[in-house]
């Protein structure tokens, strides 16, 4: 009696395909979470920084640009597009970024410098046209440049007879009010080297001195409002390598400046105080003692 052959098992060596094919799917089902997940975070994170942008530009503290606020928040917003948000003129609905805080809001610190930046390209209007005048606003406040060609004749402090009626109504839109002046003096890169000046530096501190005399002297301006600085060549406004950048950074700036912000009271400030106030009460009390005792030996 023959014995049956038993049959070998046969080995499938493709089983490997299987495990593979289940890691593949779960590998890519989790980069899709990943990558939606990071989208999601990015529209979050670019309107939250919208928003404090918006928030920031309306206390003074960014400098204004000409880029439009996207009016789709679904979009996610580049951080590099977040630093260049148009602020100059608002004609966008601005909560629907920033939610209305409850409360009256204090006025902002820009909001004072608003009347008088419009009031001074009012009053300049002639000037601006011409392109010896502009003025902008800046962190700091706002910034009204006077070009060497409008106003002084090359290496010159002194005025232009032909400037005096642009000053006079400057001084005139500067007079009634109390932010702080701060007159500056900038040149060029070119060396200068005369009967009175031997430097940039001279030259661009006597313009602004000069220009804070003019003020207070003859438009009678409270002397305490003004500072002068001159900084010759190293404030430059453009390049000192063409003749337009040179006659751009030739100009004296008024730096109209911002209020400071009054700190907020607190009552940790006014117990801080109070407990040196009477220790000082006390203090004299000795010294008074040992007087006494002392007259009476």
């Amino acid at each position: 009696m023959s014995r049956r052959r038993r049959k070998e098992d046969h080995v499938n060596h493709e089983r490997w395909l299987v495990s593979y094919a289940d890691f593949i799917t779960l590998l890519f089902a989790f980069f899709v979470v990943l990558y939606s997940s990071s989208q999601v975070d990015k529209r979050k994170i670019g309107k939250l920084a919208l928003s404090i942008q918006v928030a920031f530009q309306q206390l003074g503290v960014f400098e204004t640009s000409n880029t439009h606020i996207p009016l789709n928040d679904s979009e996610a917003v580049p951080f590099d597009k977040v630093q260049v948000i148009e602020n100059a003129e608002r004609t966008t609905d601005m909560e629907h970024f920033v939610q209305p805080m409850k409360g009256v809001l204090s006025p902002t610190a820009s909001a004072p410098l608003q009347k008088i930046q419009a009031d001074l390209e009012k009053a300049l209007a002639p000037e601006i046209k011409n392109r010896v005048v502009e003025v902008k606003a800046r962190r700091e406040g706002l910034i009204v440049s006077l070009r060497e060609m409008g106003f002084y004749e090359s290496g010159s402090a002194d005025l232009r007879a032909s400037s005096q009626s642009a000053i006079e109504r400057l001084a005139q839109v500067l007079a009634p009010r109390n932010e702080a002046l701060r007159i500056e003096g900038h040149s060029d890169n070119v060396p200068i080297h005369n009967a009175r000046f031997d430097s940039n530096w001279e030259l661009s501190a006597a313009r602004a001195s000069g220009l804070v005399k003019l003020l207070i002297v003859r438009h009678r301006l409270d002397p305490q409002r003004f500072s002068a600085a001159g900084y010759a060549e190293y404030r430059p406004v453009a390049s000192n390598d063409t003749a337009e950048g040179r006659a751009r950074n030739r100009r004296v700036d008024i730096v109209i400046l911002n209020p400071p912000v009054p700190a907020r009271f607190s009552p940790e400030d006014s117990s801080a105080s109070a407990s040196p106030s009477s220790s000082t009460e006390t203090g004299p009390a000795e010294p008074v003692s040992s007087a006494q005792s002392n007259s009476g030996h």
